[in-house]
């Protein structure tokens, strides 16, 4: 396993976000213009339920997730974590980057107190289910 430092991204890890959400096993639906990615960075980052991380090796960021912090009023007015955009550099997956990733954005859920914790995924990307299910993550549901 690489040794990784997660930390959250910044404005100057634009180029390589948009290069890892560009990947052809993502959904497939493009990239925004670096121009209009600063823009919206910057309005996420100032959203403090909004926490888009970066994993990165001594090669630079080989990988990148975003966790949504959700307040309910409903379970006693507990806290939800979502799990969104994940997503490997394709020479790093296997090597045990996303397992990294999925243990931190566990241990940021249990950080916050969240109640529980949920990811969805393309019905087409059945590699990352078996992922996934191999961390210990469940079906629960269905998305609409």
């Amino acid at each position: 396993m690489p040794n990784l430092l997660i930390r959250r991204a910044t404005e100057h890890d634009l180029q390589s976000l948009l290069s890892l959400l560009g990947q052809p096993d993502m959904d497939g639906d493009g990239v925004i213009p670096l121009a209009e990615a600063r823009e919206v960075f910057r309005r996420v980052s100032a959203d403090v339920n909004h926490e888009i991380y970066v994993a990165l090796t001594d090669s630079g960021v080989i990988g990148t997730f975003t966790l949504l912090i959700v307040n309910h009023l409903s379970h006693r007015g507990a806290r939800s974590l979502i799990i969104e955009d994940v997503v490997v550099q394709t020479n790093w997956q296997g090597k045990g980057v996303g397992r990294q990733m999925m243990e931190f954005a566990v241990a940021r859920g249990k950080q916050l107190h969240c109640y529980k914790l949920v990811l969805s995924s393309s019905l087409r990307r059945e590699r990352a289910h078996e992922f996934y299910e191999h961390l210990g993550f469940q079906k629960h549901g269905f998305s609409f």
